[in-house]
């Protein structure tokens, strides 16, 4: 299994950034995807995932209505759209993977997501 992350970089306040997480050697539609993030000193915290059909996803609090994640299963990809980026958004942004068979629910945990990509900078200042 491989996740790569790309897409971060340096944003305004109020601007906006796609990520892109590339998925290989695994069957990407049998497998639930996580956007996780983690600030300097802040612990690892759930940002969004979705199901392996795309039909479902989940959303933490802090994002909803400024994020939105996708996924293209012809091409192995997932996205995170990030809009009105705001200063607490400011971490290195994770994709993560898992077997939709072992998600009893959706609610972000790290803990739920074996695989792991090695993380895009987020950086947001004026």
């Amino acid at each position: 299994v491989q996740l790569v992350e790309s897409g971060g970089g340096l944003v305004q306040p109020g601007g906006s950034l796609r990520l892109s997480c590339a998925a290989s050697g695994f069957t990407f539609n049998s497998y639930v995807i996580g956007w996780f993030r983690q600030a300097p000193g802040k612990e690892r915290e759930g940002v969004s995932e979705i199901s392996g059909s795309g039909e479902f996803t989940n959303y933490a609090d802090s994002v909803k209505g400024r994020f939105t994640i996708s996924r293209d299963n012809a091409k192995n990809m997932v996205f995170l759209q990030m809009n009105s980026l705001r200063f607490e958004d400011a971490a290195v942004y994770y994709c993560a993977a898992a077997q939709e068979s072992t998600i009893l629910w959706y609610n972000l945990q790290p803990s739920s997501y074996p695989f792991w990509g090695q993380g895009t900078q987020v950086t947001v200042s004026s």
